[in-house]
């Protein structure tokens, strides 16, 4: 009987819910999940095929001279024709200027009233940091502009001319040059040399900045609007300007530590968008990721603040960490716009 009893006290001492046992138990399952979340981290999630550049704007991209801070792409045309500008988006915000040129470039399109808004169909514009606050800029815009800019427009309107690469080209100011490339395509830029290195390339853009080439890849709608980013500057101001209005994500995500980013959105069937966030370590994409998943998470609870049609957003939106990246997609059915429409 003695025998027994010590047999049963040791077998209570090293019992998983006892003393050491409890603790080496508490151990192992820390290590285990330990190791999940860095196989997690290093463990590459799949992705959606990205839409192809088409061949036009692939050689268009290809011309654009040095390396860029930011590409930006607006497809106006193919907005106007989607089905949320025409069935969800009201007449006033249809004819609104959604942008508005400065200095010589907008007192151009007033003189040969142009409205941006309505006439430009696609716009591609490219940013280059120049010193310490000057921005060099080129752009391309397609639209019907052979009538309201024509050789004896522009010659008048502007200080000099010279012919570059086989184009006629005018100095309107000291900051804004202008080429004709066809009947629906013209070249802007911000100073001669911008311009003359479009015209007669050297080299490929997509060799010369190939990391602007794969955020290019990253963006995976091509047809409405995308923008590259591969400035940690020019991505952290964007991040900083779209979450100005909440102090709560403005902390979250580790927005300063972003080193490029990639947007792109679709308007077709409501609204369907990806955005990528680049960090410069899988850890660093991993703890943002956790942190903004967290916020939504919180946000979408009862008995929060956020309103009913916000909670309805805010679980359309999925966020995964995929090694030095977050990505986060949403896809917002048209059937959601015009819901609120009708509330309204």
């Amino acid at each position: 009987m003695p025998r027994n009893s010590e047999l049963e006290a040791t077998a209570k001492r090293r019992s998983l819910k006892n003393g050491s046992g409890l603790l080496m138990s508490i151990s192992v399952l820390g290590f285990l999940g330990f190791l999940a979340v860095v196989l997690w981290i290093n463990y590459p999630k799949t992705r959606l095929q990205p839409e192809p550049l088409s061949p036009e704007l692939k050689t268009i991209v290809d011309h654009i001279p040095g390396k860029t801070d930011a590409l930006i792409y607006i497809g106006l045309k193919d907005i106007r024709q989607s089905k949320l500008w025409q069935n969800i988006i009201p007449d006033s915000l249809k004819k609104a200027q959604l942008f508005q040129p400065k200095g010589r470039l907008d007192s151009l399109m007033k003189a040969a009233n142009i409205n941006p808004s309505l006439e430009v169909d696609t716009l591609l514009i490219s940013f280059k940091r120049h010193g310490y606050k000057e921005q060099e800029y080129l752009g391309v815009a397609w639209g019907p502009f052979a009538e309201k800019l024509p050789k004896t427009f522009l010659t008048s309107n502007s200080r000099s001319t010279e012919n570059i690469g086989g184009f006629q080209c005018y100095s309107l100011d000291s900051t804004l040059w202008l080429c004709s490339l066809s009947q629906r395509k013209i070249v802007l830029a911000s100073n001669r040399k911008m311009l003359k290195d479009f015209l007669i390339p050297n080299g490929s853009f997509f060799k010369r900045d190939s990391l602007t080439s794969v955020l290019i890849n990253k963006a995976i709608y091509k047809s409405h609007l995308w923008f590259a980013l591969p400035s940690a500057v020019w991505t952290i101001g964007a991040l900083q300007s779209l979450t100005s209005a909440n102090r709560d994500i403005k902390t979250l995500g580790n927005l300063n530590s972003i080193q490029n980013l990639a947007l792109s959105v679709n308007f077709n069937n409501g609204i369907e968008g990806q955005s990528e966030w680049v960090y410069a370590t899988r850890r660093g994409a991993y703890f943002a990721s956790t942190f903004l998943w967290g916020a939504v998470k919180l946000s979408e609870l009862s008995g929060t603040r956020t309103g009913g049609q916000t909670k309805q957003l805010l679980n359309k939106i999925n966020i995964q960490q995929n090694l030095e990246s977050v990505i986060i997609h949403t896809k917002l059915p048209l059937e959601l716009f015009q819901h609120a429409k009708q509330i309204e």
